[in-house]
């Protein structure tokens, strides 16, 4: 495991379908502290994945695009030359010039009816380093812009995690599996090598949305599972929400005299075996059990934490609501904080964000209502300024000339008549709202989707507004659909996943969401929508600076 300060790859994946043309973003330079010096103390950084390249290549017709991982502590200047090597014979470096531009190569040169791999080698000053390891493409390879990974036949799947489970430096997977009787969760190499499952036991057949069993996961936006390395060790733990009758890979079951009691467990990601759980508190256990959905935040600006929102229905009325906090130091899972909503009307939705809202290097964590400090109390809450429960909110620097970041969120019949706000994110503090309702709006998003306004775009059924003015710039007849944003095409400017098509928006010709220019129609490479028409994941899995999407 490594410690820096530098800006690092987003992380996060079986069929990913992969972009079209990529381009890097250049990192900056933590500057040495001077050892004479008695100001301020050297930043240790925060504890990352230690990652190698990741290549990979698709075929374009007759040529093949290959990209690559940009990591967090490539110096400043950094360069790459490409090699590859034909029908198992020696490596050729197929690029002129060190590539300096980016973190992809166009093969134009390729003969496609053979098989060929690829492998890239960073240079810095000068000097050509050790090569990354290689990606293979066989003879005829399929053209199309879609890297496979295979698995084995089993239950429909709703959700995808990526986490280096086995320690070599490369994404590995994570997917749920569902009506196989019971929910299982199965890992897989990059390359498809079935690693394990876990059966989730009696106690996940109950898949209601809203009182499911004790060892439900993944129904709507309670997913109960995550994947990332809590210990530091470089190898990724599987972190799942379980009770009574769970048999975990290596064939072990967790047994315990109460169904509804429910524990936090951190799972070998390599083996599928139990590291360790822990007893969620049994606060509200009188009402059920809790749904979980869990986020990854580094609370203390270091180490990564598990962060937990648990939530049960009191009779046929409103809800209870537990906050957690979960440490696990590679042989206990110990819990760092509770927070209880208890009687207090404090507004939830259905997205965890943890982030920095207020830029002293330590994560919060965020709801569409209130945001959680990183000892676990209350730093805010937006119940004062009219806030209910609502399904969207986004936090971003969606006005890069206004310090800090912003907020943006929409609303659930609202007996106010509020529809969407946008507001500080380090205070809560209101900027401009729009009236109109009570209505439910089920959507908004938030994204750089037209280049002649600063900042970012805002919208849900109210028209597309400029987020830092508040300005409206297309009406609700031609605006696009708020589903989901995607970086997928190398630009700095947001695209768009509707329903298995990524589409962009034409603001010079702006039309309804129906009739958007669509760039991928992701069903015409097998690829399965689940439930709303989401995908399992949508990350920059390989690290090239765009994002793939997951099907």
């Amino acid at each position: 495991m490594k410690t820096f300060t530098k800006r690092w790859t987003a992380t996060a994946a079986v069929g990913l379908l992969a972009a079209s043309a990529a381009f890097a973003v250049g990192t900056t330079t933590a500057g040495a502290d001077d050892a004479e010096s008695d100001a301020a103390p050297a930043q240790t950084g925060r504890q990352m994945e230690d990652l190698g390249r990741g290549v990979v290549a698709v075929r374009n017709g007759d040529d093949v695009l290959v990209s690559w991982r940009l990591l967090g502590l490539d110096p400043d200047g950094i360069g790459f030359n490409v090699y590859r090597s034909t029908d198992g014979g020696s490596w050729e470096r197929i690029n002129g010039e060190v590539l300096t531009g980016g973190t992809n190569y166009l093969d134009t040169a390729v003969d496609p009816s053979r098989s060929n791999a690829y492998r890239v080698a960073p240079v810095v000053d000068g000097q050509e380093q050790d090569p990354s390891g290689e990606f293979a493409l066989s003879a005829n390879h399929a053209d199309e812009p879609a890297v496979r990974i295979p698995l084995r036949d089993g239950g429909t799947i709703q959700f995808a995690w990526v986490g280096d489970l086995d320690g070599d430096g490369e994404y590995d997977y994570v997917v749920d599996r569902h009506g196989t009787p019971h929910q299982q969760i199965e890992a897989y190499t990059g390359d498809g090598e079935f690693l394990w499952s876990v059966d989730m036991g009696p106690n996940s057949v109950d898949r209601d949305n809203i009182e499911g069993g004790s060892a439900t996961i993944d129904v709507g936006h309670n997913d109960g599972v995550t994947v990332y390395d809590f210990d530091g060790d470089g190898r990724s733990e599987v972190a799942v929400r379980i009770a009574n009758g769970v048999t975990f890979g290596d064939g072990e079951t967790f047994s315990h005299d109460d169904d509804t009691e429910q524990f936090i467990a951190m799972i070998d990601g390599q083996t599928g075996a139990l590291r360790d759980a822990a007893p969620i508190p049994t606060d509200y256990v009188a009402d059920g059990p809790m749904y979980a959905r869990f986020a990854t935040c580094y609370l203390d600006g270091q180490t990564p934490s598990l962060v937990a929102f648990l939530k049960n229905r009191i009779g046929d009325g409103g809800f209870n609501l537990m906050m957690t906090a979960w440490d696990f130091d590679g042989g206990e899972v110990s819990m760092q904080w509770k927070w209880l909503r208890g009687n207090q009307n404090i507004p939830d939705g259905h997205n965890s964000r943890c982030i920095d809202v207020d830029g002293d290097g330590t994560d919060e964590y965020a709801d569409i209502g209130f945001v959680l400090n990183g000892d676990g109390t209350l730093r805010y809450s937006m119940t004062d300024q009219g806030v209910v429960h609502g399904d969207r909110f986004h936090i971003a620097d969606i006005d890069p000339s206004r310090p800090g970041l912003e907020g943006y969120g929409v609303q659930q019949n609202n007996p106010s008549g509020l529809l969407e706000y946008y507001y500080d994110a380090a205070t809560g503090e209101l900027i401009w709202e729009h009236y109109g309702g009570p209505a439910d709006v089920g959507r908004g998003m938030a994204g750089d989707i037209d280049p002649r306004f600063p900042g970012m775009e805002t919208w849900s059924f109210s028209g597309l507004y400029n987020g830092p003015t508040d300005q409206l710039t297309t009406d609700s007849g031609n605006a696009p659909w708020p589903q989901m944003g995607l970086w997928w095409d190398g630009d700095v400017t947001l695209e768009l996943f509707n329903d298995g098509k990524i589409e962009e928006w034409d603001w010079e010709n702006p039309a309804p969401s129906g009739s958007l220019p669509r760039l991928e129609s992701t069903w015409g490479y097998g690829g399965v929508v689940g439930p709303r028409g989401q995908p399992a994941l949508i990350a920059d899995v390989f690290g090239d600076w765009r994002e793939e999407v997951v099907l």
